[in-house]
């Protein structure tokens, strides 16, 4: 069985350090350049609509096809406070309806009006953006946790665009090696039972 079989189907792997979480997000460069040039994002960027991160570099690329999708051409790497993520985490919702979590769809369904943030789980990526059998974490944040995204748990703001084409460029090569080297090294994030009871289906 090989490491990618091992996997847990879901668990959180990101790159992090003792008090932050890199995530990721792909804007139009009309809002991704200037949110790295000064360090936050710009009057334009919505604070009332929901925002979703991604702890997963091969998600966000095959999200944004290598930042080649329109508007989304400019891929920032986002790194937040971990007390930041562990609160969206403690205070989220999943998207759908379980009945091991909920104790019917009207309960969901009010939880996930009430919660400032929500969780999904979709296939993981592998280097060719083809779907594995474990699954990646997206995490939705609406409301106080848009606010407090934007305003408190950010870090730094980094243009990850070049890294995303130099790993495109190894992968059309065929040199899945050198694309292999350059990503992000991600590592399961040390979430117990406290942050992820509620959202591992």
């Amino acid at each position: 069985m090989d490491a990618v079989s091992e996997q847990p189907t879901h668990q959180i792997r990101a790159a992090y350090t003792a008090s932050t979480v890199t995530v990721y997000q792909a804007y139009a460069p009309r809002l991704g350049l200037p949110a790295v040039r000064d360090g936050r994002f710009p009057a334009s960027w919505k604070r009332d609509r929901m925002t979703w991160i991604k702890p997963s570099f091969l998600w966000m690329m095959y999200r944004c096809g290598w930042a080649a999708k329109e508007d989304q051409e400019t891929v920032l790497a986002v790194e937040i406070a971990r007390e930041g993520f562990e609160w969206a985490l403690r205070n989220a919702c999943l998207t759908h309806y379980d009945a091991e979590r909920h104790a019917d769809h009207a309960e969901w369904k009010r939880r996930l009006r009430q919660s400032p943030a929500r969780v999904q789980w979709d296939p993981e990526r592998d280097l060719h953006l083809r779907p594995l059998p474990h699954r990646s974490l997206q995490l939705g944040l609406a409301g106080e946790a848009t606010r407090r995204y934007a305003d408190e748990w950010i870090v730094s703001l980094t243009d990850v665009t070049p890294l995303a084409h130099r790993v495109h460029a190894a992968v059309r090569d065929g040199d899945l090696a050198a694309a292999r080297g350059l990503l992000p090294p991600e590592r399961p994030y040390p979430a117990g039972a406290e942050l992820l009871a509620h959202l591992a289906p």
